[in-house]
């Protein structure tokens, strides 16, 4: 029964190379008996990703109102139900792919809200820990030995404020898409074209053109934010733009790249995977965890910024000298 379960599970997988160890023991498990749940009720993939969307996006309120210092005990409990909200969300985003492709629901839609998921939960995240740090700044200020007066306040939360829209949108987002970009990448050589999402911002441009604007207004502005999402992508890795050009003028189709050629990438990326794993959301999140426990909200951006950072960017550096590598061979 267990070992029908697992194989049941691993079926949803995109693919066993691209799966992290926590997703596989705890967040797929769980994700799939919701997929199953979806299913019997005959729920679409994306009204799932909108219900992560609205949970995940709740949980702020809470992160929000957890400080110890201004919440007492009470604080716990709130950080507690964040905690609880967000991984919840997060069960109902592997519900959602997995629900896609157990019913062969896919759809490009889908694809684009499943990307932007994880903004619309940390946006008001982000803008709640910054409000938890206002409603009490006055330990930090005594700690650094700074008078507490309304302007010194109020300068320091916009101080936060500021470095929090970096984490976010220069950090956070530029790090997830990355990490995502690689993964396609990964599944574009294991498994070919159909196998992979790896969209390019050319088709989702001419995709958009050819949309009208009457009765599509809403799905055109997903397209516009899904073309600035795919061409940052495509900024990141300029070596890997060239390999794949090469590849398309020298063999066409994606099938007629030889299966050697494939396999070599696919070996070469494969040790990648851990760390594009580490940028999406597990350790962002057991980080986020563990600042709102130790009521130390201020101190998850620089683990973004610092940390993630790094990581993202050696993590570049050898990809890009990986695809420089194969151009040679091309």
């Amino acid at each position: 029964m267990k070992k029908q379960m697992n194989k049941n599970v691993q079926s949803t997988y995109k693919s066993n190379d691209t799966e992290e160890w926590l997703d596989k023991v705890f967040n797929r498990p769980i994700g799939y008996l919701w997929a199953k749940f979806f299913e019997r009720l005959g729920v679409h993939p994306n009204t799932v990703t909108v219900f992560s969307m609205i949970i995940g996006a709740s949980s702020a309120y809470f992160f929000a109102q957890g400080s110890y210092f201004t919440e007492g005990g009470h604080g716990l409990l709130m950080n507690i139900i964040a905690i609880l909200l967000l991984m919840w969300a997060n069960f109902y985003d592997s519900a959602d792919g997995q629900l896609a492709r157990m019913t062969g629901k896919k759809t490009r839609l889908g694809r684009i809200l499943d990307g932007a998921s994880s903004d619309i939960w940390f946006i008001p995240i982000y803008c709640g820990l910054v409000y938890r740090f206002y409603c009490h700044h006055d330990l930090v200020f005594q700690t650094l030995h700074i008078s507490d007066t309304p302007t010194h306040a109020l300068t320091a939360a916009l101080l936060l404020f500021v470095i929090a829209l970096y984490s976010g949108f220069g950090c956070h987002a530029r790090q997830c898409g990355i990490a995502d970009y690689y993964r396609q990448i990964h599944l574009f050589f294991l498994k070919g074209e159909a196998g992979s999402e790896l969209d390019n911002s050319t088709q989702q441009q001419q995709i958009y053109d050819q949309t009208p604007w009457k009765g599509n207004f809403l799905w055109k502005a997903f397209l516009k934010t899904y073309i600035n999402y795919t061409r940052n992508q495509e900024r990141q890795t300029p070596q890997f733009q060239q390999l794949i050009h090469a590849l398309r003028h020298r063999y066409g189709a994606t099938e007629n790249i030889p299966q050697q050629f494939r396999d070599e990438f696919r070996r070469r990326s494969l040790p990648f995977m851990k760390w594009t794993n580490i940028l999406t959301f597990n350790t962002r999140a057991i980080a986020l965890y563990l600042c709102a426990l130790l009521d130390l909200p201020w101190l998850y951006f620089l683990f973004e910024i610092i940390c993630m950072g790094a990581l993202c960017k050696w993590m570049r550096h050898r990809h890009e000298k990986m695809c420089k590598e194969f151009m040679s061979i091309a």
